[in-house]
């Protein structure tokens, strides 16, 4: 079957041509339930058929599991992917901890760890996954510019800093993009970061443009509905008293996408798409998904992207300002934080 490729962009002023939407492979590896790897096998190569072509993993992800298994899929498609990972979290053989490192020498050795897993000689883009701000930020970034003359990585991204975090890193090194959680649900990065990006020409990467899933409504209480290892199990937005007064915030949602024949998670991704442009700037959402038919749901949402009506926007506007429970149990290591 014959799949209409979405439209490209350009990945700020600095960056490569990428399909205007991309894929995060998170879920691929774990904190999301059991994967099926011969259903994920065939929803990557369903990327390439859609024009979803900027392939966003980390380190971190399945404690490089998930770098691991994308390795045979870059390898057929190197020619065809933006491949973008990250460093930045660490983990250890304990479940629950999870640490920030940013100082040169862990970057050093990251980036060696990661281009072997992916079986690459080259990164294109390489992203501070989380910021410590006990580690000078020139140091950090000059150590990623390092990167870039030795030839290892091509393009600099930073993930969840702030507007101020990223005019000082884009003055030692040119950063391509900016990752942050951005959807109707969480709104941080228009604080301060969405303005600076737009000022300095950064691409901004939305990553859970779906609010991880409960904007499409696949499920509505954590705890009764998903598998015990699900990580959204902890998130406070989807659990407890919370999760119900959140799934009431959709109704909006869905009458907009009623109008439009579509879902609610292709009308959520219009959102973004169109909200961004309000602020000047280039997207790329990378939604996640483990099933060939979703990758094509979300792709097609590109398309609907000029036909939200100013009355459709100001009827979900609301939604973010009212949502219950922060995004993340501890939010510490986010832009939030610093704010």
């Amino acid at each position: 079957m014959s799949t209409e490729k979405i439209a490209t962009v350009k990945l700020g002023t600095t960056g490569p041509t990428v399909g205007v939407q991309g894929f995060g492979a998170m879920g691929i590896s774990e904190f999301y339930g059991g994967t099926d790897e011969t259903s994920a096998r065939d929803t990557l190569e369903a990327t390439v058929e859609a024009g979803v072509t900027l392939i966003d993993t980390a380190n971190v992800y399945g404690r490089g599991a998930n770098e691991t298994f994308l390795a045979p899929f870059v390898a057929a498609h190197r020619d065809e992917i933006t491949l973008a990972t990250k460093f930045g979290i660490e983990r250890t053989d304990d479940p629950k901890y999870r640490g920030v490192r940013n100082e040169p020498a862990y970057i050093k050795e990251s980036v060696e760890e990661s281009l072997r897993r992916l079986g690459v000689d080259v990164i294109d883009l390489y992203y501070m996954h989380r910021r410590d701000p006990a580690v000078p930020l020139a140091e950090s970034v000059g150590a990623m510019a390092g990167l870039v003359a030795e030839g290892k990585v091509k393009y600099l991204g930073l993930s969840e800093v702030t507007g101020a975090e990223l005019r000082e890193a884009y003055s030692v090194h040119p950063i391509t993009a900016l990752q942050s959680e951005w959807s109707l649900f969480s709104r941080d990065v228009e604080t301060s970061a969405a303005g600076a990006a737009a000022e300095l020409g950064v691409a901004l990467v939305p990553y859970s443009p779906l609010g991880r899933g409960f904007l499409t409504g696949s499920f509505t209480q954590a705890e009764t509905e998903l598998q015990a290892d699900d990580f959204r199990r902890g998130m406070p937005r989807f659990t407890g008293d919370n999760a119900g007064r959140n799934a009431a915030l959709l109704e909006p949602l869905r009458a907009v996408a009623a109008a439009h024949d579509a879902t609610a998670g292709q009308i959520a991704l219009a959102w973004v798409q169109q909200r961004a442009r309000a602020h000047g700037l280039t997207v790329v959402p990378i939604p996640g998904t483990r099933r060939r038919s979703r990758l094509r749901e979300n792709a097609a949402a590109t398309r609907i992207t000029l036909t939200l009506t100013p009355g459709e926007l100001a009827l979900l506007e609301p939604i973010a300002g009212q949502v219950a429970g922060a995004r993340y149990a501890d939010m510490s290591a986010t832009a939030a934080a610093r704010e």
